[in-house]
């Protein structure tokens, strides 16, 4: 259920073939999957405890049981201020392209969990202990990652996923349009994110990857031309 990937980070895998996951970084929540990833959260937080919960969007699979977590430890929920209006509310469907698609309108239904009250935001190279936050719009308008310098390990929300969504077949996309709501800017965060030359790739859909032979650069070349 819970995997180390480095030194005080941790992947929660929420569903199978890693198709949602949520992470611990140096005592830090990550995302929290679905509604119902509740209880499998939980039992993980018993092993190892969080002092704060950071969203790196407000999407429902990402935002699921927030409030909950939050609400139960007495910890502070922390996100982008572009994100604030949707993780207060729980409307997190509300950027979508087309959010009264069928699939959106269900992951409001039945993902999102309740609103939560957000005590602090995050902005570009602010720090979440030795994570640097990174400004990456795109997927959504206050969608953020995280990186640490000292091994290169990336923490990548939504930016790029690691599976087809469809078949879980394991492999580099971007994130589906549908649930994007600028693609063209999301390609430009990923390029910036590409910069960093990151080591280690955490997704928030997809089995974490070890970039050394440089895969996640060279995925990014076939959109060079978008930029």
């Amino acid at each position: 259920m819970l995997r180390q990937i480095a030194p005080e980070v941790f992947q929660i895998p929420l569903m199978p073939r890693n198709s949602i996951n949520c992470y611990i970084i140096e005592g830090v929540l990550v995302d929290s999957g679905i509604r119902s990833s509740y209880t499998t959260i939980k039992k993980v937080l018993r092993e190892v405890p969080v002092y704060q919960h950071v969203l790196t969007h407000a999407h429902a699979d990402h935002q699921g049981c927030s409030d909950q977590i939050c609400a139960d430890l007495s910890i502070p929920l922390l996100c982008h201020p572009n994100e604030v209006f949707r993780t207060e509310t729980g409307m997190v469907t509300n950027d979508y392209p087309t959010p009264q698609h069928w699939v959106a309108r269900l992951q409001q239904k039945y993902w999102a969990g309740q609103g939560h009250k957000v005590d602090r935001t995050i902005v570009e190279n602010d720090e979440i202990g030795n994570f640097r936050v990174i400004e990456t719009p795109g997927h959504s308008a206050g969608h953020i990652s995280l990186f640490r310098e000292q091994d290169g390990v990336l923490i990548i929300g939504d930016a790029a996923v690691n599976m087809n969504l469809l078949t879980t077949a394991i492999g580099l996309h971007l994130p589906p349009n549908i649930f994007t709501s600028d693609q063209q800017q999301n390609i430009k965060s990923l390029q910036k994110l590409a910069q960093l030359n990151p080591s280690v790739i955490c997704f928030g859909h997809g089995p974490v990857m070890r970039n050394t032979d440089g895969e996640f650069e060279q995925f990014l070349t076939r959109f060079s031309s978008a930029i």
